[in-house]
């Protein structure tokens, strides 16, 4: 079985994603953004192993804890896509703007691309890239649970902002409609921030994608 765990972190309550699989326990961290210390309680309360960091974009509430938690258990870091490489290199800038802790730079170990697959244990997701909110963000989509790890692309009644730089409402709106609704109405998601919900949810009823 391939679990999830919903993990808020940071003042802006950030849903980092603990997932792994029951049949070897190996697990990973998507969007450690910072509360280190919640985050690797959660895993050791389960017995798990964790192997990898996977991370959606690079803002400060996702990725603000990601070369700290790296450096310490020599964890690859895997992803965004390449085009949010300045929001990496801008991290320890960010985290003085908003009161963080240091966040420490960071290499990713693997860049992620649109039809990527990532690993853990006996489970694979395929990766989306899905820009807009960032240049480089991706989306995680786990088949078998018909589970989505958004990031900050979709929420439940709302989109992510766009008002940042590189930010682009119509990429946006065109990535929810060509690579995440197509997946299926049933399909639920855990958003960056905020409750689940479902593509078939949001389709119908989010005010951002009504036809306009």
């Amino acid at each position: 079985m391939f679990q999830r765990l919903t993990i808020p972190v940071t003042p802006f309550e950030q849903n980092c994603s603990l997932v792994w699989c029951d049949e070897t326990h190996e697990a990973a961290l998507i969007d450690p953004g910072g509360d280190l210390g919640k985050l690797l309680e959660a895993v050791e309360e389960r017995g798990l192993t964790l192997k990898a960091l996977w991370l959606t974009h690079a803002h400060i509430d996702h990725a603000g804890g990601t070369g700290t938690l790296a450096r310490e258990l020599d964890l690859p870091i895997i992803g965004p896509h390449t085009g949010d490489q300045f929001w990496i290199d801008g991290l320890p800038k960010q985290s003085q703007m908003f009161g963080f802790p240091q966040a420490e730079l960071f290499t990713p170990t693997r860049w992620l691309h649109d039809g990527d697959e990532v690993t853990i244990g006996q489970h694979t997701l395929k990766v989306l890239h899905c820009p807009g909110h960032t240049p480089g963000h991706v989306v995680f989509f786990h088949e078998g649970t018909r589970h989505a790890f958004v990031g900050d692309v979709l929420f439940a009644g709302s989109i992510g902002r766009t008002d940042f730089p590189q930010g682009n409402h119509a990429d946006l709106i065109n990535a929810i409609k060509t690579k995440l609704l197509p997946l299926g109405d049933d399909v639920t998601f855990t958003p960056g921030h905020g409750p689940e919900s479902t593509f078939g949810e949001e389709r119908r009823y989010n005010p951002f994608l009504q036809a306009r």
